[in-house]
C-alpha cells in the first residue's frame, strides 16, 4: 500500500482495471471476450481482494462497468478505492467527449449514481488526445475541484496521452496523472519525473501493453534473469518511486493471482 495523493487513504500497488467488465466493442485487445456475468464479476473482485488489491478502475466510457460495479459492490463498496473517468461516453459503439464544466459536473453526478455512492475517490479527465487543451483551454480542472471541495471527489487528476499533457497536469497541481509505461514504451519517463518533483503520482495503464507483447517493435529475444515480459515490466514500472499502482484489467482469476505474485516478488526483491 501507498498514501494516495490528496487523501488519507492507503492504495494497492496492483489495481484491477474494469473495462471488460461493461465493454467488449471497439476495444484493442488481441482476442475477442464476452462479458462476465455477476457472478464471474463477485468472484474476481473476491480473488482481488484475497490478493490484497484495493483499487478499482473504471469509466463512464467503459460501457456498462460503473452500472455493474454500483450494483455488485453493494456493503463492501467502502473496501474499495474507485477510480473513474469524466469527459468520454461511449455509447453505440463510438465514444464522444465532451470537457466543459456543465458536462463533467453532470458526468461525476451520474457516475455516483451508477456506482451507488456518496464519494469516488479519483475522478480523471479522460483526454482524447488533446492534453493540453483540455488542461488550459476548458474548465474542466476547475470544476473538478469544485467536486473535490464538495466533498465528491478525493483525489482528481487526467488520463493523458501526450507528454507535455502529463508534465502540465502537475504544474497545475492535479494529484495524479495516469500515464503508458513499460518496458517498451518509456516515452513517458519525463511525466514520472514531474510527478516525482511536484510530489504527486502517476497510476499506470497499458503495464503489458494489452496484452500485445509478443508482437512490441523492439522486444528483446531474451529477457533478463529468463523472467516473462510481465515481470520484466513490472521490474521497470516499479524501479520509478511515482509509480503509484499498475492497473491491469483481466477476466482470469488465474492471470490476477499470478499478476499479484509478481507484484509482490518484484516490490520485496527489487
Amino acid at each position: 500500500m501507498r498514501p494516495l495523493p490528496g487523501s488519507s487513504l492507503l492504495v494497492s500497488r496492483l489495481g484491477l482495471g474494469t473495462v471488460k467488465f461493461g465493454r467488449n466493442e471497439q476495444v484493442k485487445y488481441p482476442e475477442p471476450f464476452d462479458l462476465p456475468s455477476d457472478g464471474e464479476i463477485l468472484h474476481l473482485l473476491e480473488t482481488a481482494r484475497e490478493c490484497g488489491i484495493n483499487l478499482l478502475d473504471t469509466a463512464p466510457a467503459y460501457g456498462s462497468s460503473e452500472e455493474r460495479l454500483g450494483k455488485l459492490l453493494g456493503s463492501r463498496r467502502d473496501d474499495w478505492v474507485i477510480s473513474t473517468k469524466a469527459g468520454e461516453d461511449f455509447e453505440g459503439g463510438r465514444s464522444s467527449f465532451d470537457f466543459r464544466g456543465t458536462a463533467i459536473r453532470n458526468s461525476v453526478e451520474r457516475s455516483l449514481q451508477r456506482l451507488r455512492t456518496d464519494r469516488v475517490e479519483i475522478v480523471m479527465l479522460h483526454s482524447d488526445g488533446n492534453d493540453v487543451g483540455i488542461l488550459q483551454a476548458t474548465d474542466a480542472v476547475a470544476t473538478l475541484c469544485e467536486l473535490r471541495d464538495e466533498g465528491k471527489i478525493c483525489s482528481v487528476g487526467i488520463s493523458t496521452k501526450t507528454v507535455e499533457g502529463g508534465c502540465l497536469a502537475f504544474e497545475m497541481g492535479l494529484d495524479l496523472v495516469m500515464a503508458t509505461y513499460n518496458a517498451w514504451h518509456t516515452e513517458e519517463l519525463p511525466v514520472l519525473d514531474a510527478a516525482m518533483a511536484a510530489g504527486k503520482a502517476v497510476l499506470i495503464k497499458k503495464a503489458f501493453s494489452s496484452g500485445w507483447f509478443g508482437d512490441l517493435p523492439g522486444m528483446p529475444t531474451t529477457l533478463p534473469q529468463e523472467m516473462n515480459p510481465v515481470e520484466h515490466s513490472l521490474r521497470t514500472v516499479f524501479a520509478h518511486p511515482a509509480s503509484l499502482a499498475v492497473i491491469v484489467g483481466t477476466l482470469q482469476e488465474s492471470h490476477l493471482r499470478a499478476n499479484a505474485a509478481v507484484v509482490a516478488k518484484v516490490l520485496t526483491t527489487g
